[in-house]
C-alpha cells in the first residue's frame, strides 16, 4: 500500500503533519489557526453558490452554443469569449463598482410607479452586500469556462445516436433531455469538478472587497500583528486541505469512471 503511494502525496502528507505538530507545539499558531478559520464558512459558502449558478449558467450558455440556431449560438459565443478575456479580479470589481449601482438603478426604474405612490423603497446600492457581489462576479466568470466543458460533452456524443433518435419519433428536447445530457455530464464531471477546485482557490479575491474569507481575515490578523509567516502559513494550509482533499475525490472519481466505461 504504502510502496503504491505517490511520492508528491507522501510529501504534502508528512507538509501537513509537519503543520499540524508546529500548530500543537505553538501557542501562536494555535491562535492563528482559530482566527483564520472563522471565514471557513465564508469560503466554502461563496465557493458553494456560485459553484452551483455558473453550473446553471454554464449549462444553459452551453445548450446554446451547441443550438441549430443561429442567433442562440452567436450570442453565447459572444458571452463566452468576452468574459474568457477577462481577468478574474477585474470582473469582481466590475460587478461590484459598476453592476452594482447599473443594477439598483435599473431596479428603481422598474419600480418607479410604486415608489412614487409609497408601495416601494428605492433600492439602495448598499442593499446588495459585497459577499452576493462576489457571488455574482464568480458566477459570471465560471459559467463561460463551465459553458465550455458541456460544449465539448454534448460534442463528444457519438451523432449517430442523435439522428436514430430523431428518426424514431424523438423531439429535438428529448434527445437532449433524454440521450445527449446524460453522457455528456458523465464524460465532463471530472472536469467540472476540477473548475470547483479552481473556485474555491479563487474565491481568495473577494478579500479584495473586504468579504471576510479566510484570506480577509489572515490579512487582518497579519497586519495588526505582524506575523505575517505564521499567518499566511496558516492560510496556505486551510487552502491546501480543502484543494488537496478534493483532487484526491476527483482523481478517485476518474479512476471509477474508467473502471465503468471499461466493462
Amino acid at each position: 500500500m504504502l510502496t503504491r503511494l505517490p511520492w508528491w502525496l507522501a510529501a504534502l502528507v508528512l507538509l501537513g503533519i509537519w503543520a499540524a505538530i508546529s500548530a500543537l507545539a505553538s501557542s501562536d499558531y494555535r491562535v492563528i489557526l482559530a482566527a483564520v478559520a472563522r471565514g471557513l464558512g465564508v469560503t466554502l459558502s461563496v465557493s458553494l453558490v456560485a459553484y452551483t449558478a455558473s453550473l446553471l449558467l454554464g449549462l444553459g450558455l452551453g445548450l446554446f452554443r451547441t443550438s441549430p440556431l443561429r442567433v442562440a449560438r452567436e450570442a453565447a459565443t459572444f458571452y463566452v469569449e468576452l468574459v474568457r478575456g477577462l481577468p478574474m479580479l477585474v470582473i469582481l470589481y466590475y460587478i461590484a463598482f459598476v453592476g452594482a449601482p447599473a443594477l439598483a438603478a435599473a431596479l428603481n426604474a422598474a419600480l418607479k410607479p410604486l415608489i412614487d405612490r409609497g408601495l416601494a423603497t428605492p433600492v439602495e446600492t448598499r442593499n446588495l452586500g459585497f459577499a452576493a457581489r462576489a457571488v455574482i462576479a464568480l458566477t459570471l466568470g465560471y459559467s463561460a469556462f463551465i459553458a465550455e466543458i458541456f460544449r465539448a460533452g454534448i460534442e463528444s456524443v457519438d451523432r449517430g445516436q442523435v439522428e436514430a433518435a430523431l428518426a424514431l419519433g424523438l423531439s429535438r428536447g428529448q434527445v437532449m433531455r433524454t440521450i445527449v445530457l446524460p453522457q455528456a455530464t458523465r464524460n465532463v464531471l471530472p472536469a467540472l469538478a476540477n473548475e470547483f477546485i479552481a473556485i474555491i482557490k479563487d474565491s481568495a479575491l473577494v478579500s479584495a472587497l473586504g468579504v471576510q474569507d479566510i484570506t480577509q481575515l489572515g490579512k487582518v490578523y497579519a497586519a495588526s500583528t505582524f506575523k505575517f509567516f505564521e499567518t499566511y502559513n496558516a492560510v496556505a494550509f486551510f487552502y491546501l486541505c480543502l484543494t488537496v482533499s478534493l483532487s484526491l475525490l476527483v482523481r478517485a472519481m476518474e479512476r471509477r469512471l474508467k473502471a465503468g466505461g471499461s466493462r
